[in-house]
């Protein structure tokens, strides 16, 4: 299913977020603070946009995928980023590797969220973080219906008008409203071994990033 929107994916995300896409990485990016010397990992990078945002002088960004087709556009438009292949449950790198490791939109899709957790803390140096960004529950009780109304209607009524694989779209609404709430998110990365869990809400809780550390 990503293969096939893969070519579309940032232009169909920043048009069914009305441009907020650019915000929430501006967030993560400053949650991530990369510095020089330091080695970051993105999972669900899909093409890019997500780990773009932490290149840096000295920095070195890994973009891994389970999509293939998105990591061929990622390494198209991106050749200055290492695109891996990458199971999130089964990581291709070796333990305490990276000073920071982020998953954007991506951690949902997991078929094993528990055991994806607990490789991005294996991975993750003795001092580093994880820095999560993920849909989440509203919190303004005026703004949940409107937001509500949008996942189950209007966002259907959109994949059947452009686009070609639907299915993706009404997922995506699927994938969001069964998601946990901010504090069950965070009870999962602290069981997952990170300390000092804490976490933001953006757009009215549309967005939750939750940050932690090993």
């Amino acid at each position: 299913m990503f293969d096939e929107v893969a070519p579309t994916y940032d232009l169909t995300n920043a048009l069914l977020s009305f441009g907020q896409d650019r915000f929430w990485r501006r967030v993560v990016r400053k949650q991530v603070a990369p510095k020089s010397g330091q080695k970051i990992l993105d999972l669900a990078a899909g093409t890019g946009a997500s780990s773009a945002a932490f290149l840096a002088p000295g920095v070195k960004v890994v973009a891994g995928d389970f999509s293939e087709g998105m990591l061929a556009v990622g390494r198209k438009r991106h050749p200055e980023i290492d695109f891996v292949f990458a199971d999130a449950t089964a990581l291709p790198f070796v333990a305490n590797e990276f000073d920071a490791v982020t998953i954007s939109f991506g951690l949902r899709n997991v078929v094993d969220v528990k055991k994806a957790l607990s490789e991005m803390y294996r991975v993750t140096k003795p001092g580093g973080k994880i820095v999560v960004c993920e849909f989440s529950k509203v919190t303004n009780p005026a703004f949940r219906g409107f937001y509500n109304f949008y996942l189950n209607k209007v966002l259907p009524l959109f994949s059947r008008l452009a686009s070609k694989t639907p299915e993706a779209y009404s997922y995506l609404s699927e994938s969001i409203l069964a998601w946990p709430n901010q504090e069950l998110l965070k009870e999962k990365i602290q069981s997952a071994g990170y300390s000092k869990v804490e976490y933001k809400n953006l757009t009215f809780g549309i967005v939750a990033v939750h940050r932690g550390y090993k």
